[in-house]
């Protein structure tokens, strides 16, 4: 399977913020989000072709536990299924972050980090009118969210760019017709930088406090900023 980068590091989102982690970033995405911030493994999938077993070999390198599936889009990529069960056999703990945009199909899985995207991540002109159709055809499948939360411990994560995003995100709670605790629910300021990530910060953590959702850190562009291999 072709793999963008594996890399020792410290959990920048959700509920394991701040966990030590050994990320395997698959290469190759089915959806072009307009603030994309790993384009290398989205928008020009490129990396080194590697077998599973290869694969386990470079995590067993790092002390942590925690392993992450992340990408691009890691759903997508072949072989993902074994190596997620090879993953789980010597007791990683296994964190998948994706889309939810490609259903589970039974993968061994601990914390499936979901993140639908909302229209604010919709591709301009950079790219073909073709590929600005299959984003917003693929973009929220909330058959395939129900079949994600419906079998794993979840979280949800949505990138947020400006205050009226709330109101798409609680139609899309409520098209998923389960109950959801608002805890479960992220909200993560889109940045790629201290400087906007602070900027974003306050109106998104009023709503967090005034709707219950829990505010969604970016500990790793806090800690690095925007580099690969954080």
């Amino acid at each position: 399977m072709l793999i963008s980068e594996i890399f020792h590091s410290l959990q920048g989102e959700g509920e394991l913020a701040g966990v030590p982690s050994v990320f395997v970033r698959t290469s190759g995405c089915n959806l072009r989000c307009n603030w994309c911030d790993t384009p290398y493994a989205s928008w020009r999938p490129a990396g080194r072709q590697m077998t599973v077993a290869e694969i386990i070999a470079e995590v067993r390198k790092y002390p942590a536990k925690h392993v992450v599936l992340t990408g691009g889009e890691p759903m997508v990529a072949s072989e993902v299924h074994e190596l997620a069960a090879a993953l789980k056999e010597p007791g990683y703990h296994l964190t998948i972050e994706t889309s939810a945009t490609v259903p589970p199909g039974g993968i061994a899985c601990d914390l499936a980090s979901l993140s639908p995207k909302l229209r604010n991540s919709m591709p301009d002109s950079r790219l073909p009118v073709a590929w600005r159709e299959k984003h917003e055809a693929l973009r929220w499948q909330p058959e395939v969210c129900r079949a994600w939360i419906d079998r794993y411990p979840f979280q949800l994560k949505f990138v947020v760019t400006q205050p009226g995003d709330v109101a798409e995100i609680e139609i899309m709670l409520a098209a998923l017709g389960r109950e959801i605790p608002r805890a479960k629910v992220q909200l993560m300021p889109e940045a790629t930088t201290g400087e906007s990530l602070r900027a974003r910060a306050g109106w998104v953590s009023d709503i967090c406090r005034e709707r219950g959702y829990r505010y969604g850190s970016r500990l790793h562009i806090e800690l690095y900023g925007n580099r690969r291999g954080t």
